[in-house]
């Protein structure tokens, strides 16, 4: 047997004997079990931005059993079962890349997420926006949605037009009343994440690289204070700032 297949058969023994066995595994229902899988995504990321392969494997073997469990809820409520979710994606994927398993011809990766997102609409789906999911962090439901929008022709005919309204938006919500500040304020963000796009430069990853900047050297200032016997509050801002200064020149 392909060792890939005996060891994911071997996952789906264990969940059975879980599920049977265990009074934890027992209780568990899609709600109780939807939070923990969206922690162990967060886990998968973190693993992911720090390259550690070690613990990205171990972050996908989690999210697996998250998977197979999902699967094995719903073969108990005769919904579906592993064989139909399996097959399923399958299908999705043999149906969206018609330039693989049919005839049809692309000339770049922009023409495959066009064709991606027009097979979409021809399933059913009733907006090209309709596959965003809302529980999204924010920033990346931005992306996604102006991205898939661009993929309909629903775009600005050049990156210096792009440009122009970030700095229309900045200059509404440098004018705006307090009442307005925070609708301007999204309006900002949301044509900064737009302009990234054009860059491609994926917003998220950038925000979160400038927040781990940002906790490597703040935590130096919280180290030298430490080491210095001083409370944070002791410390004068120029003290700080030299600190922050040298942890720059590490990270």
């Amino acid at each position: 047997m392909d060792p890939r297949l005996k060891a994911f058969e071997r996952l789906l023994t264990i969940m059975d004997e879980l599920r049977e066995q265990c009074p934890w595994d027992k209780k568990q229902t899609n709600e109780t079990l939807r939070h923990l899988t969206l922690e162990e995504a967060y886990e998968l990321s973190d693993a992911l931005l720090d390259g550690n392969n070690e613990e990205i494997k171990k972050e996908l073997g989690d999210l697996f059993l998250h998977l197979v469990f999902y699967s094995k809820i719903g073969s108990e409520k005769q919904a579906f079962d592993i064989t139909d979710v399996l097959n399923s994606i399958c299908e999705k994927l043999i149906y969206r890349h018609p330039h693989i398993y049919s005839d049809v011809k692309v000339k770049n990766e922009e023409e495959v997420k066009q064709n991606w997102e027009q097979l979409k609409l021809k399933e059913g789906n009733k907006s090209v926006l309709g596959g965003v999911p809302q529980s999204l962090p924010s920033i990346i439901k931005a992306s996604r949605m102006q991205d898939k929008a661009a993929q309909v022709g629903f775009d600005w005919p050049s990156k210096a037009q792009v440009w122009d309204k970030v700095e229309e938006e900045l200059q509404e919500f440098k004018d705006a009343t307090e009442a307005y500040k925070q609708e301007e304020f999204g309006d900002l963000l949301f044509s900064l994440i737009n302009y990234a796009r054009w860059l491609n430069i994926n917003p998220d990853d950038a925000l979160e690289s400038t927040n781990r900047k940002f906790k490597f050297r703040f935590e130096a200032i919280e180290k030298y204070a430490l080491e210095s016997n001083l409370n944070l509050e002791e410390m004068t801002l120029q003290e700080m700032d030299k600190v922050w200064d040298q942890a720059k020149k590490i990270r």
